[in-house]
């Protein structure tokens, strides 16, 4: 699973909200009360929810989900008035004064949507046929013997970087093999 990070301006209402959502069964990663935080538990997971207000001590929720991976999904927690327009793609939003009930039917059905996502992306890598496995086997030797990593550090890095750039590791092992053969 990934991670669940809940980010508020205020330390206090952090604590709060990861309290009912830990009380509500849910595990939660960290809290924190800017964006640039969030963004380092970020990097130490393939993919996850970030709860937080509409501005964090050093940015705004649209920014913060700008600098989020693909596989990122944001769940904000604000008044109306502050996203009534439309909300930024990848982004759900619950009106304040939240309800709890709300609050967690609505991170189990964000959970729901990136656990259905993840098999996808498992059943595309299991139909791979053997061209596409042998591109990728290649894509990985050429960065073993290049930057001295291990098998699962080539696989892991091929993975991190589509997930990054939210193209298929097929896609990102054609571009490694260009790039690093030039």
């Amino acid at each position: 699973m990934g991670s669940i990070v809940v980010v508020f301006p205020k330390k206090e209402t952090a604590v709060n909200i990861r309290n009912l959502l830990v009380r509500g069964g849910i595990d939660i990663s960290g809290i924190c009360t800017t964006g640039a935080q969030a963004l380092q538990y970020a990097d130490n997971f393939d993919e996850g929810i970030i709860i937080c207000g509409y501005k964090m001590q050093d940015m705004l929720y649209s920014e913060l989900r700008e600098c989020l991976p693909e596989t990122y999904e944001m769940l904000l927690i604000a008044s109306p008035d502050k996203w009534c327009h439309e909300l930024v793609r990848g982004v759900v939003g619950l009106p304040m004064p939240i309800k709890v009930y709300d609050l967690l039917n609505t991170l189990e059905m964000m959970m729901q949507t990136m656990q259905r996502r993840r098999r996808k992306r498992k059943e595309a890598a299991k139909n791979r046929d053997h061209g596409q496995r042998a591109l990728i086997g290649q894509a990985k030797a050429l960065l073993m013997e290049r930057n001295n990593m291990t098998e699962e550090e080539a696989h892991r890095y091929l993975q991190k970087s589509s997930m990054d750039s939210g193209t298929s590791m097929l896609e990102t092992a054609q571009m490694v093999l260009t790039i690093m053969s030039e």
